[in-house]
């Protein structure tokens, strides 16, 4: 139980008898209070006596209205939970317990229940949220044996009104009925299911700042577990009971300071109960701490005012998630003392019940080596699993040593070329020296990212977050266990020699990011430095160097250029040279795309990668792309396939003979086959979409994708320049995704076009999706009339938070005969859509769509062509459309 201490900021309040009177000067007075935290600028020094003279008000109007029921002095009106702690945010509950004397009960006494009833009305009617209940002792301590949430509340309560008799014994039956490490146990397992609703990370664009790892309830776990085991109430008794250093203490009561106005500051702007840092309140929030949008170290790169305040929530959350694992291993160790022999490991560490333990709390002020030897210990000893208190305490005091000097050690140096090339343990002893904060204060130009925010709609993560992702990503394709995810990657990775290589490019491919430039040029200076300074020989430096420079091309590559076009395989083959880079490139960029956003990555885009993987590694071969050979290959294994559908002899060869060498070189043997055993019984000789009875009506099959996501849908009609708009007019009102279109006109006059198409429907119901979109569509395709109006799909959030301006690129092919248009914009649903509404009103047809989706963010490139694509005065008027269409 709790004691609320004395804050003189709150005046008592008066105890009239009128409900509207005691409203009217309860909500004045707490509109005074609100006022000083919205008033306090960055400062947090206030925050807690506020919150404070909150609940004092709080416990004021309560004891009146305890007074205006005439609850005689056997019951006892409890605070309990957050309220009970003596702190009240804006909007947070009063929560209350009405205890009652043992055998009385409201369902046996109607005026006893009349009376509570009334009493909870007008704690409403006075203004005050109360959460309540209504029980006697017994009751309580049976509710706190079930439901351990119960236990903690009621551990955090205190007296406000009413019996002190009744309240002293209810609080001496609750300590004797505590079980300090059942209570541990339980309240740990809590807060792992807690943390793992976060992903265990503090690191979230949109973090709690009460329920996320690193967040307020991180610390009131700390304090109610000691409560429990009587080691402790307070941050001050934790320091005399040995538990926390005073150090540990200040560095606590400050990150919770921040923690409290942050969430005090959410409450106040979102006018509600609102823990959340999301992208609609940050900015707000942000500029009440007195942030503003402003040019980072001289750069030009913008930083944004809520990017400053999520930087600082991050330190602070990073902080709190250190020192809750510091203390929640002393006070386990305290509850239940160790019984397993410290087992030397060299003449500094021990291994203690799978720990690594510091010979001694000086340690790393003696010998600063021995910083960075700890994770070199933790990835090679057997059976280590994490560091003992002891020595994340002692990490924790030696930040300060890692200076310059430190960083410039060849020891140390030496000591971290180690720990990347040690063949296993690499994630999580990355992981473990981010957490400490040992891996940003060695490698400073990582410090500068820790904690920083991404808004490019593409990554979920801040930037030392994804760069761990990434890391975590690549060790894996090494994993055998992990095989079955990745099986190309975890092929290829299983030839390569230096699996290190890859880790440290990883670590460096986003390190530059928001110092301004470009931060694939910026981050390969910084790996070439961090190689020469650490040793690694030139040719292995020079691969590095160029997985950094060149992290983002594969995969612009292969969602952005032509596939089939043989200049552009051979371009892609001489930049990157041999096939140990393209191979080292592959890897990492299936690692960094994967690494993003759970959204991002997709069947599709896997094959996209492997594809531009497998036409460049047969490019470096010495192979030169050779279409006539290519198109004659992807023939020949397209008739083993209809050969094995029972197909008759030469039923192709009507089809084939309409298409021409583009169609054949943008499509595999599969999907050429596939077109040939629907289309074959309906193409005649010399059939032309006009002037013939017997001519084909629009033809539509789907089928389950053959990459293993989505739908693949065929349509086979007479061609027309709003085609293209017409099914993407369909797919957008069914509430399909387009990912890919190849669209291609036959000799014949007909548009052969086939779609890769995703929903959330699939794939448990692709059967029935597959029946109705080849009937819907083919209905779509047969109407006349004018394109249906675009659908008002609704945008997300994080797009309403962070729009991005929409570009618009229109620029001839290489041969200039078509045209490349490049879109790049938030994306909503119906983009695509709108785009070729406005192609089809210019008579531009076309060619072919790659549609990328990165996050909340789409960049789409057409090959397009169309008289009015000669006229500049028309490309103007095209691009500015498609700009109005896009915003």
């Amino acid at each position: 139980m709790s004691s609320l201490p004395a804050v003189d900021q709150a005046a008592p309040l008066a105890a009239p008898l009128e409900l509207p009177a005691l409203r009217a000067q309860y909500q004045q007075r707490k509109s005074e209070l609100l006022k000083t935290v919205r008033d306090s600028g960055a400062s947090t020094r206030g925050v807690h006596a506020t919150l404070q003279s909150l609940a004092r008000l709080a416990d004021d109007a309560l004891r009146t209205l305890w007074e205006r029921a005439g609850f005689d002095n056997t019951f006892a009106l409890i605070a309990v939970g957050g309220f009970g702690r003596g702190e009240l945010f804006p909007y947070s509950d009063v929560d209350v317990l009405l205890m009652l004397p043992d055998g009385d009960s409201p369902e046996q006494s109607p005026a006893l229940k009349s009376r509570i009833e009334g009493f909870i009305g007008s704690c409403w009617d006075a203004g005050l949220e109360i959460g309540s209940s209504v029980r006697n002792i017994k009751e309580c301590l049976a509710e706190a044996e079930k439901d351990v949430t119960v236990q903690t509340s009621l551990l955090e309560s205190r007296l406000v009104a009413g019996s002190t008799g009744l309240y002293a014994l209810f609080g001496k039956q609750l300590q004797r009925a505590m079980d300090p490490r059942a209570f541990l146990v339980a309240k740990t397992l809590e807060m792992r299911q807690r943390h793992n609703k976060f992903e265990n990370t503090p690191y979230s664009l949109e973090p709690n700042c009460k329920e996320s790892p690193g967040g307020l309830r991180d610390l009131q776990l700390l304090l109610w577990i000691t409560k429990a085991a009587g080691l402790g109430r307070s941050w001050d008794e934790l320091v005399r009971t040995g538990l926390a250093t005073a150090l540990e203490v200040r560095q606590i009561k400050r990150n919770e300071a921040l923690l409290s106005l942050i969430r005090a500051r959410l409450h106040l702007i979102a006018g509600r109960r609102e823990d959340r840092l999301v992208f609609d309140l940050q900015t707000a929030v942000a500029e009440s701490f007195g942030y503003r949008s402003e040019a980072s170290d001289g750069s030009m790169a913008l930083v944004r005012a809520s990017e400053q305040l999520m930087r600082r929530y991050y330190w602070a959350a990073k902080a709190v998630a250190q020192l809750n694992q510091i203390l929640m291993l002393n006070i386990e160790e305290r509850l239940n003392p160790s019984t397993h022999a410290l087992r030397p490991i060299n003449e500094r560490f021990y291994e203690k019940a799978g720990m690594i333990e510091v010979a001694s709390d000086d340690l790393y002020h003696r010998h600063p080596h021995a910083i960075l030897e700890t994770f070199l210990l933790f990835e090679s000893t057997v059976g280590i699993r994490g560091l003992s208190a002891r020595t994340l305490r002692a990490l924790y005091n030696a930040r300060g040593l890692m200076t310059a000097r430190f960083r410039n050690d060849p020891v140390n140096r030496e000591t971290f070329r180690r720990i990347l090339q040690q063949p296993a343990g690499i994630t999580h002893a990355m992981r473990l020296m981010n957490q400490t904060s040992v891996l940003g204060r060695y490698l400073w130009v990582f410090r500068k990212i820790v904690g920083q925010m991404q808004h490019d709609l593409f990554h979920v993560y801040t930037v030392d977050q994804h760069i761990l992702m990434v890391l975590r990503n690549v060790r894996r394709f090494f994993m055998a266990e992990h095989a079955h995810e990745y099986p190309s990657c975890s092929q290829l990775a299983a030839g390569w020699d230096k699996p290190w290589i890859l880790y440290i490019a990883a670590l460096f491919h986003d390190i530059a990011k928001g110092r301004g430039g470009d931060h694939s040029e910026v981050g390969a200076r910084d790996v070439r430095r961090f190689c020469l300074l650490h040793g690694i020989d030139r040719q292995d430096s020079k691969l590095i160097e160029f997985l950094v420079a060149e992290h983002l091309t594969l995969s612009r590559i292969a969602q952005k250029a032509d596939l089939s076009d043989p200049d552009v395989i051979n371009a892609f083959a001489k930049r990157v040279g041999n096939e140990r880079y393209l191979t080292a490139l592959y890897l990492l960029t299936v690692a960094d795309i994967r690494g993003t956003s759970p959204k991002v990555w997709n069947a599709w885009k896997g094959k996209l990668l492997e594809d531009l993987f497998r036409y460049t590694l047969r490019a470096l071969g010495g192979r030169a792309p050779d279409p006539d050979a290519e198109i004659e290959a992807r023939k020949r294994e397209a008739l083993v396939l209809l050969a094995l559908h029972a197909e008759p002899f030469e039923s192709h060869k009507v089809l084939w003979d309409t298409l021409d060498v583009s169609y054949f070189m943008r499509h595999d043997a599969a999907d050429i086959a596939w077109h040939a055993r629907q289309l074959a019984r309906h193409v005649r000789p010399g059939q032309m979409p006009d002037g013939l009875e017997d001519r084909p009506s629009a033809i539509v099959r789907a089928r389950q994708s053959p990459v293993g996501e989505g739908l693949q849908v065929m349509v086979y009609t007479a061609d027309r320049s709003d085609l293209f708009a017409r099914i993407c007019g369909y797919f957008d009102q069914g509430g399909f995704s387009i990912v890919d279109a190849k669209v291609h006109t036959a000799k014949n006059g007909f548009a052969l076009d086939t779609f890769q198409v995703v929903t959330s429907m699939l794939p448990e119901h692709y059967r029935e999706l597959t029946s109705m979109v080849e009937a819907d569509l083919l209905l779509a395709l047969q109407a006349d009339g004018p394109l249906p109006a675009p659908g008002r799909g609704r945008v997300s959030r994080r797009v309403k938070s962070f729009p991005i301006a929409p570009r618009v690129d229109l620029q001839p092919d290489d041969k200039a005969q078509r045209w490349l248009l490049g879109i790049s914009a938030s994306d909503r649903p119906g983009l695509l859509y709108l785009v070729a509404r406005v192609l089809a009103h210019h008579d531009i047809s076309v060619q072919l769509a790659k549609v990328t989706t990165l996050g909340e963010r789409v960049e789409d490139t057409f090959l397009v062509h169309g008289p009015a694509l000669q006229q500049n005065r028309m490309q103007i008027e095209i691009e500015t459309e498609l700009l109005e269409a896009l915003a």
